[in-house]
C-alpha cells in the first residue's frame, strides 16, 4: 500500500491587493486601545484613593502602546502580495516589506534559528501561521487564511511586547487582482489616515 501523507495545503498562490473596506482601521484600533488604557488607569487611581488594593493598569504607557501600534503599522503596510506556493513550501512577497517564506515540507511545519531571533511556521488546519520571536520580549504572529470562495486572503497580524500589557492585532484582507490593471494607489497610516492617488496603468 502507498504510505499515507498529510493533505495538500490550501493553495494561496496568486496576486493580491489590500481591500481597505474589509480591513481593520489602524486609527480606530489605536483609539480603542487608548480608551481601554485610560479606563484601566482611572480604575487603578480610584482604588488607590479609596485605600483598596490597586487595580493593575498593566504597567502600560501611552508611549509604549503607540510604539507597538507603529510597529504593527510598519509590518502590515504592504498593499500588494505575490504568493508562490508548491507542495512543500510557500513564499509571500510583500510590497515594500520583508517576505514571509516557509519550507514546511511534508510534515507541514518548520523552525529556523537566526541567532537574534527564532521563526516558526506551520499549518494549523487550513491556516498558515508564522510566529517570530525577537529580542527584548517582542513577538510577531501572522495567520493567513483563504476564504471559501478563494477570492480573498486574510492576514491576521498580532504584535506582542513585554512593555505592553496586551497585544495589538490588525486584520488585513486582500482580494485577487490582475497585475497592471490598477488605476489608483492608496495607503493607510496611523497619522494621515487613508490617502489615495492615481497611477499610470
Amino acid at each position: 500500500p502507498e504510505p499515507r501523507r498529510s493533505p495538500d495545503p490550501v493553495d494561496m498562490s496568486g496576486f493580491w491587493e489590500v481591500d481597505y473596506a474589509r480591513s481593520d482601521n489602524l486609527q480606530a484600533r489605536f483609539s480603542t486601545m487608548v480608551r481601554q488604557l485610560n479606563e484601566s488607569q482611572r480604575r487603578a487611581a480610584a482604588a488607590e484613593r479609596n485605600n483598596r488594593a490597586p487595580v493593575s493598569a498593566g504597567g502600560t504607557s501611552r508611549e509604549a502602546l503607540l510604539g507597538l501600534v507603529q510597529m504593527a503599522e510598519l509590518i502590515t503596510a504592504s498593499q500588494l502580495l505575490e504568493v508562490e506556493q508548491d507542495r512543500v513550501s510557500i513564499r509571500v512577497e510583500r510590497e515594500g516589506n520583508f517576505s514571509l517564506s516557509c519550507d514546511y515540507g511534508l510534515e507541514g511545519r518548520a523552525a529556523n534559528e537566526y541567532g537574534v531571533g527564532r521563526e516558526l511556521c506551520y499549518w494549523e488546519g487550513e491556516q498558515l501561521v508564522y510566529y517570530i520571536v525577537l529580542p527584548d520580549g517582542l513577538r510577531i504572529s501572522h495567520r493567513l487564511s483563504l476564504a471559501g470562495d478563494r477570492r480573498s486572503l486574510a492576514i491576521d497580524t498580532t504584535v506582542f511586547s513585554s512593555a505592553v500589557s496586551q497585544p495589538f492585532s490588525v486584520r488585513r484582507v486582500y482580494r485577487r487582482y490582475v497585475p497592471g490593471s490598477r488605476g489608483y494607489r492608496c495607503t493607510e497610516t496611523l497619522t494621515r489616515g487613508r490617502v489615495c492617488t492615481t497611477e499610470a496603468s
